[in-house]
């Protein structure tokens, strides 16, 4: 993999179809790396085992070859990583920065929602880190499950987005094992765009307070951070999560009623900012790219007979 220069990535999970949303972070992501003159990697987050669907990433890939988005490499598949996540764990652990959490999930919903210290609201307020070591030890050699969370104690992180400007944050007692002993996606994240020499990574503006915490576990693990790029996102008609109740919202949904690869494409291109004429080749799209173009508003999934639009949302 490329030791030096621009590296992008592009990071779905394998649990389904890629929709509009989907389609347009991946668009964003090749658009920065191929116009950095940089390489772009796919990494596959099938971290889920109860949720990943193996024919799903067949599906996606076919997707974005679809749309003329390649990548550099074989695809990364973070389910063969654990070895790489454990060793990241140990170190957190030998820095004296993890403690167990026996909280349950109706637990930690009800310690979130609970006044407590300054923070990010719904962030854990650090209930089981007031345990005794002992206990902690007593607690999990007994076999109680529990997840493991970093110790922050209230630091802060900013960091100055491409898109979103700049973003503060106190960081919270994040979970960085689960309790089904999987690596949590900040964990996973943030090992692999290091080891991989991931310089920026471009998704969706949901992601973004995630940010934070990533960067906290960067510094704690002594590893390089990437720039970011948020990419504003695409909603139903009724101002929610795009989803298949919002109607045709994948590929092949979209070709069922008419719409080919290239006419997405030019869609999703004309939604960040790209000046193109209509069935511009990729070459095309990616001579006219330009990060300060893209728009900030999410926008508006809207179906109207055989028309579809992304509207902003003002």
């Amino acid at each position: 993999m490329p030791a030096t220069g621009h590296v992008g990535r592009y990071a779905p999970s394998p649990t389904g179809d890629l929709h509009l949303g989907n389609l347009r972070t991946a668009l964003a992501a090749w658009l920065a790396a191929r116009s950095s003159l940089g390489s772009l990697l796919l990494r596959m987050d099938d971290l889920d085992p109860d949720r990943v669907r193996p024919e799903s990433a067949a599906a996606q890939m076919k997707d974005l070859r679809a749309l003329g988005i390649d990548w550099d490499g074989a695809p990364i598949w973070q389910g063969t990583r654990f070895a790489r996540y454990d060793a990241a764990l140990r170190r957190l652990a030998e820095l004296g920065r993890t403690y167990p959490c026996f909280c349950s999930r109706a637990e930690v919903r009800a310690a979130a929602s609970a006044p407590h210290g300054p923070g990010e609201e719904g962030a854990y307020p650090g209930t089981c880190a007031r345990l005794a070591p002992a206990e902690g030890d007593r607690r999990v050699a007994a076999g109680e499950p529990h997840c493991i969370r970093v110790r922050a104690n209230g630091a802060t992180r900013s960091f100055v987005d491409q898109s979103l400007g700049s973003v503060s944050a106190i960081v919270d007692d994040f979970v960085v094992r689960r309790r089904d002993g999987v690596p949590a996606y900040n964990l996973a994240t943030v090992v692999d765009d290091a080891e991989m020499g991931v310089t920026e990574v471009v998704r969706g503006a949901d992601l973004a307070s995630t940010t934070p915490r990533q960067l906290w576990l960067a510094d704690t693990l002594d590893l390089p951070a990437p720039s970011f790029l948020h990419v504003s996102l695409v909603l139903g008609a009724d101002g929610s999560r795009l989803a298949k109740r919002h109607g045709a919202v994948t590929l092949a949904d979209l070709a069922a009623a008419g719409l080919g690869a290239v006419d997405v494409r030019d869609l999703l291109a004309r939604s960040l900012g790209v000046e193109a004429a209509d069935g511009a080749p990729p070459a095309a799209l990616v001579a006219a790219f330009d990060r300060a173009a893209i728009p900030h508003a999410d926008l508006r999934y809207e179906a109207i007979g055989d028309t579809v639009r992304l509207t902003p949302i003002s």
